[in-house]
Parts: C-alpha cells; sequence; structure tokens
C-alpha cells in the first residue's frame, strides 16, 4: 500500500467500506419494506442542497485532477504514479483520497431514492455502480493513487457536474421537466466516457509502461461491464420506450 494514504480516513484496512456496502445493500433490501406503508417524503429543499453541493464538489475535483495533471506534466498514454512527497505528488493524491469519498456520499442517491418511493430508480446498474465503485476507488487510492488513474476520476467528475446539474432541477419540481429533455445526452455522455476509459486502460495492456498492468486490467474489464449495462439501459429507455 502508499504509506501516504494508508493513514487517510477509511482507506488502512478494508473493513470500514465493506461494512459500509453491507449497510447499503441492507437498505436497498429493507428500506423499501419499511417505505410500504409510509407516505414519499418529498426532501425538497434537502435534494436541492445535495445536488447542488455534490455539482461543487465534482467542480473541485475535475479542477484538481485537470489543473494537477497540467502542472506535474502528465501523459494521456503512460503515467505512472507519483510516490513522492512532492508538492504536485500529495495533491494528486489528495484528490484521488476526494474522489474515493465522493463514492461514499453518492451512496446517499439510493437512500433518497428509497425515501422517495423512487424504487423504479434502484436498478441493478444502480445498486451495481454504485457499490462497485467504491471498492474500485478505495483500492486505488490505497495502492496506486495517481498515475493513470487521474484520467478515470477527471472524465467521472466532469460527468458528474452535468449529472447532478440535472439531478438539482429535477429536484425542483414538475414544471422543470420541460428543461430536462437533455437526460438522454447525457447517457450518450456516461457511454463516451466509458469509452475513453476503455481505450486509456487498454492501450497499456499493450505497451511497456510502469504503471501494474493488474489495475489497467481490472479497469478494463470493470468498464466493458458499464458500457454492457448502460448500452441496455439506452436501448430500453429511449429506443424500445419510443418504439
Amino acid at each position: 500500500s502508499d504509506p501516504r494514504t494508508d493513514q487517510w480516513p477509511l482507506v488502512h484496512s478494508p473493513l470500514p467500506v465493506t461494512l459500509l456496502f453491507a449497510s447499503y445493500l441492507f437498505v436497498v433490501a429493507l428500506g423499501p419494506f419499511y417505505m410500504r406503508q409510509r407516505k414519499p417524503l418529498k426532501l425538497r429543499g434537502l435534494l436541492i442542497a445535495y445536488n447542488l453541493a455534490m455539482m461543487t464538489l465534482s467542480s473541485y475535483m475535475f479542477y484538481e485532477f485537470l489543473v494537477t495533471s497540467i502542472l506535474g506534466d502528465y501523459s494521456y498514454l503512460c503515467q505512472p504514479v507519483d510516490y513522492s512527497r512532492s508538492e504536485l505528488g500529495m495533491r494528486m493524491a489528495r484528490v484521488c483520497w476526494w474522489f474515493f469519498f465522493s463514492k461514499v456520499i453518492e451512496l446517499l442517491d439510493t437512500v433518497f431514492f428509497i425515501l422517495r418511493k423512487k424504487q423504479e430508480q434502484v436498478t441493478f446498474l444502480h445498486v451495481y455502480h454504485h457499490g462497485t465503485m467504491l471498492f474500485n476507488w478505495w483500492s486505488g487510492v490505497k495502492y496506486v493513487p495517481g498515475g493513470q488513474a487521474f484520467f478515470i476520476g477527471m472524465l467521472n467528475s466532469f460527468v458528474h457536474i452535468f449529472m447532478y446539474g440535472y439531478y438539482a432541477l429535477a429536484s425542483l419540481g414538475p414544471q422543470m421537466h420541460r428543461y430536462l429533455w437533455w437526460k438522454r445526452y447525457l447517457t450518450i455522455m456516461q457511454l463516451c466516457q466509458f469509452v475513453a476509459i476503455a481505450a486509456h486502460s487498454s492501450y497499456n495492456l499493450f505497451t511497456e509502461c510502469p504503471f501494474p498492468d493488474g489495475f489497467n486490467t481490472a479497469v478494463f474489464l470493470y468498464i466493458l461491464s458499464l458500457i454492457a449495462l448502460f448500452l441496455h439501459f439506452y436501448y430500453r429507455t429511449y429506443t424500445r420506450g419510443k418504439q
């Protein structure tokens, strides 16, 4: 493990994230039963504040990934992890930790859906994506906080600026629905992100690069699963729905 990040919150042991994930699954499984005889909660003010806060955090992380990679002259083809305690190395490690922690916060997305009785939103794709990202980025921060991983965090943070902007508008009420026509393009943006990450990760599997092949292989296979699930979601929502 990276001694720089090993003692940071939630990083040293896999136990905290495992307990978080178990609690998450517990809420996903039993939350609907708890809400079955109860009225859905509005949560309008909380949702607006939450989505704007996540939009702000995503903007901050995107800025940090981008600026740090530019200042460090990071390569988009091959970038090893800077394990030094240099200013840039620590700055990249810190934003990687914040990106991991944002995945912890994003588990609240599911909790809010359940409390509002929007159970149709809690799909396999939703739970799979939220749960696996938690472990993926825990291992990233513990072992490779930086290097090739910066591209994934930077791209995902950029997409999440728009995603939480969409959620913030949606949380304002039905009168905003006419301004949310771009949901389909948000899904396309997410798919383009996954394709870019797959290309970025797979490139180093065929070239010499001092970044662990095991991580690039894991990222590549994981991204393929997301591409398949998001393509299915796109077909079901935008193509079959119209037919």
